[in-house]
């Protein structure tokens, strides 16, 4: 692999696309760039035309979705019909590909987060990682044994269903199940959704974090019934450690002494990746194992 020096990111995000290039040989970001989420047209163009000024050998994409990962159908690489206006139909992985002449591995956003994380965490493949991101929507992905969970479609976690906290009588904010899924009650719109004031303003005391906390709780203890993962890290800026404490105290109550679990302060974490690194770190590492396996 000594002929092929640069490999590229992409975090597509459905505010800002991150973009960077690493040298595989000191492992050093040697560009970085941020463009706002815009029509696929122009966000797209502006992406291909940093990694023509910084050229690389391989690409890494972690999309908002859903998207298509089946090599079998007509639309593999595209996004999905999605919430994100004017974004569904897009043919995301194809237009790299021609813009760059250059290989390309697609996932979702969360799942290369959940990659950074298993490569950030000493790549232990005797290990399953679930990641969660609770942000301005909610996704989530497993990695297993350094593989994803899911062949031919992404998990979509973050619509799993839900039950209310008592006295929470939100309408919800997902257009598709309103209040009755994580996204609708947990994502980040919904803070300003009952309150009228964006979350970042919020008092960290205020009751629409205990919320949120149950609903992302729920989420992890179904999960974690369903796929037992060893680590589950939760991303994204509208939980913070304090907020994570709440959590893990739901997660008991609703396990309930039922199955056994380890120290549930090292089962529910924080990234290991700073700065919201995960996703660019996964990019990286699935670019790379392109080359190697090209």
């Amino acid at each position: 692999m000594t002929e092929n020096k640069y490999v590229g990111s992409i975090e597509a995000g459905g505010t800002k696309f991150i973009l960077a290039v690493q040298d595989i040989e000191s492992g050093e970001v040697i560009a970085k760039d941020r463009i706002p989420t815009t029509t696929a047209e122009e966000t797209l163009q502006k992406s291909a035309d940093f990694f023509k000024k910084n050229e690389v050998d391989a690409l890494g994409i972690g999309t908002f979705g859903p998207i298509d990962i089946n090599p079998n159908s007509r639309t593999f690489g595209y996004i999905l019909d999605t919430p994100k206006r004017g974004w569904s139909g897009t043919d995301v992985k194809g237009f790299f590909e021609r813009e760059l002449n250059i290989p390309v591995v697609m996932t979702t956003d969360v799942n290369a987060s959940g990659y950074g994380e298993y490569i950030a965490r000493g790549r232990d493949n005797s290990k399953s990682y679930f990641y969660v991101t609770i942000g301005t929507g909610v996704g989530a992905g497993i990695v297993q044994a350094g593989k994803f969970v899911g062949l031919n479609n992404h998990p979509e976690m973050g619509h799993m269903l839900v039950r209310r906290y008592p006295g929470d009588d939100y309408e919800g904010n997902c257009p598709f199940h309103g209040d009755k899924c994580v996204e609708g009650m947990a994502a980040g719109p919904t803070l300003e959704g009952r309150t009228g004031i964006p979350g970042e303003k919020l008092s960290r005391d205020n009751k629409v974090f205990t919320y949120v906390a149950y609903y992302v709780a729920q989420l992890l203890y179904n999960v974690y019934m369903a796929s037992r993962p060893d680590v589950m890290v939760v991303g994204g800026s509208v939980l913070n450690d304090k907020d994570l404490e709440k959590v893990r105290e739901f997660f008991d109550k609703f396990n309930n002494n039922y199955v056994a679990t380890p120290d549930l302060d090292k089962l529910i974490v924080r990234p290991a990746v700073e700065n919201n690194g995960s996703a660019t770190l996964g990019d990286f590492e699935l670019a790379k194992e392109l080359l190697e396996n090209n």
